[in-house]
């Protein structure tokens, strides 16, 4: 366990690694917008560049954070956070803010030296966590495009 999440301690933090696969087929469906796949689960735990950090209630994963830390030819290593997320009933209790900072103190053990996340602006939920996180926003205009490669 890396931290406790604030105010109850039926939350527990962690990282999760290669053999916790059975731990993400079972967590609370909230989390992710699809269904999780026991081949893809498999995939991402076995990647060394992968990272989760979960949050439990009572044993139960309640809330993620995904990152992936890349290196690039001209730039330390950097993480990038993929996706957050906390079931409802369990927001507003400081998980959120917790994972991420277990996510970014993992970066950090990685070599990091740079992290970063990308939201939309009206998603003013993602804004506060991680701006109280302490993220600054960037004054770079940020435009996304999207493939299909099916």
């Amino acid at each position: 366990m890396l931290h406790a999440a604030p105010t109850d301690p039926r939350y527990a933090i962690q990282r999760l690694g290669p053999g916790d696969a059975e731990r993400l087929l079972a967590a609370d469906p909230q989390l992710f917008d699809f269904a999780v796949s026991p081949q893809w689960t498999t995939e991402f735990l076995g990647d060394s560049r992968h990272h989760i950090v979960v949050a439990t209630f009572d044993g139960r994963v309640i809330g993620s954070v995904t990152g992936v830390h890349y290196v690039h030819p001209d730039q330390a290593p950097t993480l990038f956070v993929v996706e957050l997320a906390v079931a409802a009933e369990h927001q507003q209790q400081g998980v959120a803010k917790t994972m991420l900072h277990a996510l970014l103190a993992h970066g950090r053990a990685l070599g990091c030296t740079n992290a970063w996340v990308g939201t939309e602006s009206d998603n003013h939920a993602a804004r506060h966590v991680y701006e109280t996180a302490g993220g600054t926003l960037d004054s770079d205009s940020f435009v996304t495009y999207s493939f299909d490669l099916t």
